[in-house]
């Protein structure tokens, strides 16, 4: 399309949830008290961790990376879908859509890194329980959180810059509740072959992979404890195992269904509900399947208000 054909769109209309006006109000107050004890959850989790030195081991730090990185990937996209349902006309500046795109990425991206440094942690755990202390040194654990850090950030970066380059044309209606990547794509009338590209290669080797390695780690682990035979470990070993693989699998799965598997038969409402799965729903479900479940943070959390009644 010819550049005078062109109009610079300078903010975009989220359609949001498909709502009944009269269900509206129902629907804030359960999306409100969602983000509400997503963030109160992983904001415990970070606290006790800080606070308690039992707690200070390879394990809860990769946990309190996860819980930064839940409580801010469902502030990128909550706030916005709260406030816009309460508003007239739902709307999110061009600018401001851009920095969604970049923090929702870097966030989802940061999570999927962690979840396999966590995975791995387990493993070691698990499997080499005589050597890991010294595999899972302080060096190892921070170099992992780092390069977690750094590849998110080339990664949202350049999504970010790619997304920047496109023109957009009349329609600037998205038929989301945040800036997804390809409801955006759908809407220019730029070439987006190189980013639908980036998205199938980069894109893929940033989720295919983590998810691949998660599935080895948690392989191995009950592979391990099932030469053991112990009707109580392998009981608690499938247990543990299995409500991480879940939350695992409903985040890297409804991940791939949308951005690397669209399917042609997908509707808006179907994205819309998959999107809500891992946006929403994972960073509530982390705090619960992860931690606030688990004997040592229950400790912790009676250690710390004793402390903190107590003493002050």
């Amino acid at each position: 399309m010819k550049m005078e054909n062109q109009s610079i769109v300078s903010e975009f209309l989220l359609l949001g949830l498909p709502i009944e006006p009269d269900q509206r109000g129902l629907f804030y107050a359960l999306f409100l008290a969602m983000y509400l004890t997503t963030v109160l959850g992983n904001l415990l989790i970070i606290l006790l961790i800080h606070w308690d030195s039992h707690l200070h081991t390879p394990m809860y730090f990769f946990l309190s990376n996860l819980s930064f990185s839940d409580l801010c990937f469902s502030s990128v996209t909550m706030p916005e879908l709260l406030q816009n349902m309460q508003s007239q006309v739902p709307s999110i500046p061009y600018a401001g859509c851009l920095t969604q795109i970049y923090f929702f990425l870097f966030f989802g991206d940061l999570e999927s890194f962690l979840l396999v440094a966590m995975a791995y942690d387990r493993y070691v755990a698990i499997c080499f329980p005589l050597h890991y202390t010294t595999i899972m040194n302080p060096k190892l654990c921070f170099s992992l959180v780092a390069l977690s850090w750094v590849l998110t950030t080339f990664y949202s970066l350049l999504h970010t810059l790619l997304m920047a380059r496109l023109y957009f044309c009349a329609d600037n209606v998205i038929p989301h509740f945040f800036c997804d990547i390809s409801a955006l794509l759908k809407l220019s009338c730029s070439d987006t072959r190189v980013n639908e590209l980036v998205i199938f290669t980069i894109g893929g080797l940033t989720v295919v992979i983590p998810f691949l390695l998660i599935i080895t780690s948690y392989a191995r682990i009950l592979f391990s404890i099932l030469k053991v035979p112990s009707s109580g470990g392998i009981r608690k070993a499938f247990s543990t195992c299995g409500s991480h693989l879940s939350v695992v699998s409903l985040f890297y799965g409804t991940v791939i269904a949308v951005y690397l598997c669209p399917s042609a038969n997908n509707s808006t409402v179907k994205e819309t509900v998959m999107s809500m799965m891992y946006t929403v729903v994972t960073p509530l479900l982390n705090p619960f399947i992860y931690s606030l479940r688990n004997r040592d943070m229950k400790g912790a959390l009676g250690r710390v208000f004793c402390k903190k009644i107590f003493f002050g």
